[in-house]
């Protein structure tokens, strides 16, 4: 299997954190960075993209890269953080002229054309907000808008979603596959969520971190085969429980996450067996690790 990025032992230690990775992001696909606040997921993507310095180890871009001031290397990825991209005096024709001027891969025409399509007005409009006076959901639109009318080859966006509304984020979906589809296989996404329920459309393999690790990774699909969605009447939770990753309970019910190769002792304990959505999967696995962690 060919990689966009090989991400090797890479660290950054902080006062009372510290960053230990080792991932890959698959060439062709999108990959969705799943974790918790504070799992590690902002710090691995700012290193990774050349915003914070690294302490150790390192990654490998598109087989061969590995430098994150190389100017080509830049020009073939399209970063947008989660926080304000752009100056907040900034308007729509602002960004298009600068990212223009940045870039040379920066395809104006196309950011109109993904402006109109987010609602967010044209750059040639007389009459602007400036980035101050947009709401939360719309400086994010035109953040994506401008990434994504870069000719890239890997996307690296951190929490895309988080102020988009449904419709918002199920265009944004359509717009992963669109990006993916354009180059045959050559193109790759990576996103940073810890709400995978609205983005489960567009993601083909996970990474999933607690604690600045990775603790587990893999197609989605995969996954899905590797795991099975437990659940029950209360009554037999104590049997099923010692089978299981994780475990939640009330008065009448239990349901958790189990390894696959489980499903039949615990369906002689009453326990039914599923298989799991990804958002199902991102709570157990994340559920076992907070678990783990205060051990």
């Amino acid at each position: 299997m060919d990689n966009a990025v090989e991400i090797n032992s890479l660290t950054k230690n902080y006062k009372d954190f510290t960053l230990d990775v080792s991932a890959v992001i698959p060439k062709g696909f999108s990959t969705a960075l799943i974790g918790a606040n504070g799992a590690g997921k902002t710090t691995l993507i700012d290193v990774l993209c050349g915003i914070t310095a690294k302490n150790g180890g390192g990654a490998v871009y598109f087989g061969n890269m590995t430098d994150t001031d190389d100017d080509e290397l830049r020009s073939r990825i399209g970063y947008c953080s989660s926080a304000n991209y752009f100056p907040l005096d900034w308007k729509l024709k602002t960004v298009a002229e600068c990212m223009a001027i940045g870039y040379d891969n920066f395809d104006r025409a196309r950011f109109t054309e993904l402006c109109a399509k987010w609602k967010l007005g044209s750059p040639a409009d007389k009459k602007q907000k400036t980035f101050v006076k947009m709401s939360d959901g719309n400086r994010v639109r035109t953040a994506l808008a401008a990434v994504m009318a870069r000719d890239t080859d890997l996307l690296v966006l951190d929490e895309p979603a988080s102020s988009l509304d449904p419709l918002a984020r199920d265009q944004l979906c359509e717009m992963f596959r669109e990006y993916l589809a354009e180059k045959d296989g050559e193109r790759s996404i990576l996103f940073s969520t810890h709400n995978i329920a609205d983005m489960e459309f567009a993601t083909d393999y996970a990474v999933f971190m607690a604690n600045g690790r990775v603790i587990e990774q893999g197609f989605v699909e995969d996954l899905k085969e590797k795991y099975i969605l437990v659940h029950g009447d209360a009554e037999d939770g104590n049997r099923a429980k010692p089978l299981m990753m994780s475990y939640s309970a009330n008065g009448t019910s239990y349901e958790g996450i189990a390894l696959a190769e489980n499903a039949a002792n615990l369906e002689a304990v009453g326990a039914i067996t599923e298989r799991p959505t990804l958002q199902q999967l991102s709570i157990g696995i994340l559920r076992k690790a907070e678990e783990d962690a205060g051990k």
